[in-house]
């Protein structure tokens, strides 16, 4: 049974979390911040912590910082609980390493949900360091098999890949058909584009398959994200958006880190990265999050990001229907030399039939072709 500490100073939400979770969860308690930095520190050391943000001698981000602080219990999820929604605020603890907020009162079968995704996504990254460790440990072992060990690393790699795909279809179950459609649309462009003149050399044969393979994690970031923004109804302010934008980063941040607790030079994180990072840079330099200009931006995000946008138009939203396939194509076009590249989208317009197929045989929310 995996384990909760529990950290409010308020008696009565504490007796409603602790009856909430007692018949899935061991518990432990505490009104004080030492205390809690304290129980944080058992052995053994719990799976997840619920953290006020308020308590009497530390506020729950000096808490928080300290958690992540000390390896001990760096990698222990934190859910902060919270009644206020100031966008700053929630910015904040995002930035400390909180995985979530949810709001107060809190309502047990929201809480107990939200928890258990994280326990899960917690679970999924563990035990992908698990694996690479002793990946690791192996090829150390075993250098006379160097080529049976680097293929090794290869299926790794697809396992990783597969493993953070599930991340993003953990953190939102319906976009499992919009992961699959987005990785066939790219294969079919990246293939498009290599045909072109000159083209073929840009990119590795290695790179020009992760293309594809890692389009499906394009908004990984967005595990950072909270629920109460990324499955907002109808449109979001401007406070709202500008945490959005944010997925960009966040996701960026998370391979790195992958990458920093287990060097290497596979190019996987180099063109995921990109992806991830850039997919929202326009052509003329009007996107976001570095406002990068033309072929400065990663040839990955530039393919994704006309995969990404055709996508999003062809599918139903709460606060619009969606969009012809012939209309969103026409939107494509127009975008040219503004938002995409000229030359992608001229590929683009020769595989825009085949991505009418892809979209038909994936429908899902995608429900306008």
């Amino acid at each position: 049974m995996e384990t909760i500490l529990l950290v409010d100073d308020d008696l009565a939400t504490l007796e409603i979390i602790n009856e909430c979770l007692r018949p899935y969860f061991r518990t432990r308690i505490a009104t004080r911040g030492e205390k809690a930095i304290e129980l944080a520190r058992l052995s053994p050391a719990p799976h997840l912590v619920l953290l006020d943000v308020e308590l009497p001698d530390m506020d729950g981000y000096e808490i928080c910082a300290a958690l992540k602080s000390d390896a001990q219990t760096a990698g222990i999820p934190v859910i902060f609980l919270s009644s206020h929604s100031d966008i700053a605020e929630t910015m904040r603890g995002l930035e400390l390493g909180a995985v979530d907020y949810v709001a107060k009162p809190v309502a047990p079968p929201i809480l107990l949900a939200r928890m258990r995704t994280h326990l899960r996504l917690h679970e999924v990254q563990r035990n992908l360091e698990e694996r690479n460790l002793d990946l690791e440990a192996s090829i150390r072992g075993r250098a006379e098999t160097l080529a049976a060990a680097a293929q090794q690393l290869r299926r790794q790699r697809d396992l990783s890949l597969a493993m953070l795909t599930e991340f993003a279809k953990l953190r939102d179950p319906g976009t499992a058909a919009h992961l699959v459609r987005v990785g066939e649309y790219m294969q079919t462009l990246v293939a498009t584009l290599r045909q072109r003149p000159g083209q073929l050399e840009r990119l590795s044969t290695e790179q020009w398959t992760l293309c594809w393979q890692c389009a499906p994690l394009h908004d990984i970031g967005n595990i950072a994200i909270p629920d109460r923004l990324l499955f907002k109804p109808g449109r979001l302010t401007a406070s709202e958006y500008a945490c959005i934008k944010t997925h960009t980063t966040h996701g960026r941040q998370l391979l790195a880190a992958a990458q920093e607790s287990v060097p290497t030079d596979d190019p996987f994180l180099r063109v995921a990265s990109d992806i991830v990072h850039a997919h929202h840079e326009h052509w003329d330099g009007n996107g976001y999050p570095l406002g990068l200009r033309g072929e400065t931006i990663p040839l990955p995000a530039r393919l994704m990001a006309i995969v990404d946008v055709y996508d999003a138009l062809i599918s139903e939203r709460d606060y619009r229907v969606a969009m012809p396939h012939g209309d969103a194509v026409d939107t494509i076009r127009q975008a040219s030399g503004r938002q995409f590249d000229p030359l992608l989208v001229d590929c683009f317009l020769a595989c825009a039939e085949s991505w009418y197929g892809i979209a038909q045989r994936h429908l899902n929310d995608a429900l306008s072709q």
